[in-house]
């Protein structure tokens, strides 16, 4: 007998249901539903958002590397490399390679893929140390020389090294997989990334600068009201000042170019280290020797830090928004 009933209970009849657990579980149905739908929503938003940064992270300094940028690089270290040639001599021994294709010669596909690898771990190292440095409490500019001094070194440890070689000549050209080949066959791997301690030191103290002398020039510009947004001319000159001022170490780029050098002279160390490498240029060449190139260095110093700082900012402050 059922307890509380009179009437008898048919041990084969089927089990009853019990709607009032059944019902509570419908009511969160539809919150497990929206959750999960959330979920993935929001997992493809930040792949989407990630692959469209790093797409215009690689547009950037496509465009960066392919215009005017190679023109004052290619002359810089020709007059780093060669410091008994002046300015107009080093331009006539580059237009003598092909004329203006001379100036561009490398360009694709290998300065397309440093351009892509350097500037992605640049970019993404900034912007991560500069706002890990904000969290903690640092001002703008002391950010933006810490994330440009970290973004420099990843930069340079973990991206491809410049060769430079002399070129011209009667023997056939090589090719640039031939020279990387034998110099990795004669040298093994410390011969490939030879000189990238100087490139170390040169990416921390460029991009440091960079960046925070651009944040400083920033400031001024804003004079007593900090909040205000910059126009973009206005982010345009700043960039150009800390472009321009970045270019005090160009010793350390002097003595890079000689570090990677492939030429062969008379009484130079063979294996150089910064030290052996300062000493040789200033034997050879006085201390204006480390000032070799240093004008087109400021227009590429310029040209590269409005890329990366002023329009880098925008394509940051469009995602913020967007996102």
């Amino acid at each position: 007998m059922a307890i509380g009933t009179s009437e008898p209970v048919d041990p084969n009849a089927p089990l009853e249901k019990k709607p009032q657990l059944f019902l509570p579980s419908l009511f969160f149905v539809p919150f497990i539903i929206e959750i999960r739908v959330n979920i993935v929503i929001l997992l493809n938003l930040t792949v989407v958002v990630h692959v469209a940064r790093k797409m215009c992270h690689f547009a950037i300094v496509y465009v960066e590397r392919s215009g005017i940028y190679d023109i004052f690089e290619v002359v810089k270290t020709q007059m780093a490399a060669n410091r008994g040639q002046s300015m107009v001599a080093s331009v006539s021994t580059v237009w003598s390679r092909g004329g203006i294709f001379g100036f561009y010669q490398g360009l694709i596909p290998w300065a397309w893929i440093e351009a892509g690898t350097k500037g992605a771990a640049l970019m993404f190292a900034v912007s991560e140390l500069e706002y890990r440095a904000r969290v903690l409490g640092a001002s703008v500019p002391v950010a933006g020389i810490l994330g440009g001094m970290g973004g420099g070194i990843v930069q340079a440890y973990t991206t491809m090294v410049e060769v430079t070689r002399h070129k011209g000549g009667s023997g056939p050209s090589k090719s640039t997989i031939e020279v990387a080949t034998e110099i990795f066959r004669r040298e093994g791997i410390a011969g490939i990334n030879k000189g990238v301690n100087a490139v170390a030191v040169r990416q921390c103290t460029n991009w440091g600068s960079r960046f925070g002398i651009s944040r400083v020039a920033e400031d001024l510009i804003r004079g007593k009201d900090k909040a205000r947004k910059l126009t973009d001319l206005e982010k345009i000159a700043a960039s150009s000042v800390g472009g321009a001022l970045s270019t005090w170490n160009q010793p350390i780029e002097v003595i890079r170019v000689e570090m990677q050098s492939q030429l062969k002279t008379a009484g130079r160390p063979e294996k150089l280290t910064i030290a052996t490498a300062a000493g040789w240029i200033y034997k050879q060449s006085g201390i204006l020797g480390f000032y070799r190139g240093v004008t087109p260095r400021v227009c590429l110093g310029m040209w590269q830090t409005i890329c990366m700082v002023a329009f880098g900012d925008k394509v940051k402050a469009y995602f913020q928004k967007k996102f």
